[in-house]
């Protein structure tokens, strides 16, 4: 009933995000003081050499230790809050924000929350946080805990659909993370407001098949796919 839908992005960490984050604060603030050259004294210092060695020395490294990664966000958190005052002075300084482009303005926005972010998780020592985005190119994207061998964790969109006749209905689509038993219901219901009557049978895997949803199916005549609950003889 629920496929999902894997994101393209490369698996994300703090500091890699981090770091991509800085490279486009160093950016727009290029585009930003380009049309000011002449009106203020000098363009704003932003390290980016040093900022990148500081990067690849933990990057590069195979295992770094627990600490040596928090210095490092540490690090790249410092450089993105001094990129991100450069662009506010820029701004009152006279920048426009129309000198950006569409996606150039939506990623500043994106940036700032992304610092805004990793700074809480930085300051509280923690690993996750509400609406945590984990790409600056789809911020949309959560991650979602699965616990299955070799991919503890999954990029993915996740999908309720049902197929009538030959042809498949689109329920819900949420990148969001939810307990998909919730769900089942909801989409039985949604059947019989098109069709006019109950689904035969209901194909689901074992997350579905709680004792309430078997119960509700059961009212209504529907046959749930997989085995009865017990333990297996």
């Amino acid at each position: 009933m629920q496929p999902a839908l894997s994101a393209d992005i490369s698996y994300p960490t703090d500091l890699g995000l981090l770091n991509r984050a800085r490279v486009h604060t160093e950016k727009i603030i290029d585009i930003l003081y380009k049309p000011l050259k002449g009106q203020i004294p000098k363009k704003p210092r932003t390290y980016r050499n040093l900022a990148r060695k500081d990067y690849l020395l933990i990057a590069k490294q195979r295992r770094p230790s627990r600490n040596k990664k928090r210095q490092a966000i540490k690090k790249q958190l410092q450089y993105i809050k001094r990129n991100l005052a450069h662009i506010e002075q820029l701004i009152e300084s006279g920048a426009s924000l129309g000198n950006l482009n569409k996606k150039q303005y939506k990623t500043l926005l994106v940036l700032t929350e992304v610092f805004r972010q990793q700074q809480w998780l930085f300051d509280n020592n923690k690993q996750s946080i509400e609406d945590r985005i984990v790409s600056l190119s789809q911020p949309h994207i959560r991650p979602i805990v699965r616990g299955k061998a070799g991919k503890n964790v999954e990029f993915k969109a996740k999908i309720s659909a049902s197929c009538f006749e030959g042809y498949v209905f689109l329920y819900r689509m949420s990148w969001d993370n939810f307990n998909e038993s919730g769900d089942l219901r909801a989409q039985v219901e949604a059947y019989y407001r098109f069709t006019g009557y109950y689904p035969e049978s209901v194909h689901a895997d074992r997350i579905y098949r709680t004792r309430e949803n078997r119960a509700w199916c059961k009212e209504r005549g529907i046959r749930i796919s997989g085995p009865p609950l017990g333990r297996a003889c």
